[in-house]
Order: structure tokens, then C-alpha cells, then sequence
């Protein structure tokens, strides 16, 4: 669930809606709902585009850092 968590809260960091978020990787709306829902995770290759437009690391993304 620490994934969910932290993708909602750096888009509610960032001031953006899901639908922007969306958007910015590539992905529907629904599907960023679904992550900050715990209801389904990310793939790999959207853990990697997260973290390079949230400007964090994918470890953090998971949960397996603080930083």
C-alpha cells in the first residue's frame, strides 16, 4: 500500500490531477485512480516513468527508501 500512498501524495505535492498525471506518463485516468487506490500496481515500466516525473527514485516509489 506504501506505493499507492506515496504516488498520491507527490501528485497532490505537485498540484495535479490524476487525469494530468495521466496524461504525463501515458496512461488513463482510471489507471492512476486504480494505483492510488491500492486496487492494482504499477508495471515496471510506469514505476520508472513516475519516478523520473515525480524527480524521485523508483526505491522511494516502492516504499524501500525514505529519501
Amino acid at each position: 500500500m506504501l506505493c499507492a500512498e506515496r504516488i498520491k501524495e507527490l501528485r497532490l505535492e505537485k498540484g495535479i490531477s490524476q487525469a494530468a498525471l495521466a496524461k504525463a506518463i501515458g496512461v488513463s485516468q482510471k489507471a492512476v485512480d486504480f494505483w492510488e487506490k491500492g486496487e492494482n500496481e504499477p508495471k515496471a515500466s510506469y514505476i520508472l516513468k513516475l519516478a523520473d516525473f515525480f524527480d524521485v527514485s523508483t526505491d522511494y516509489l516502492l516504499g524501500r527508501d525514505d529519501i
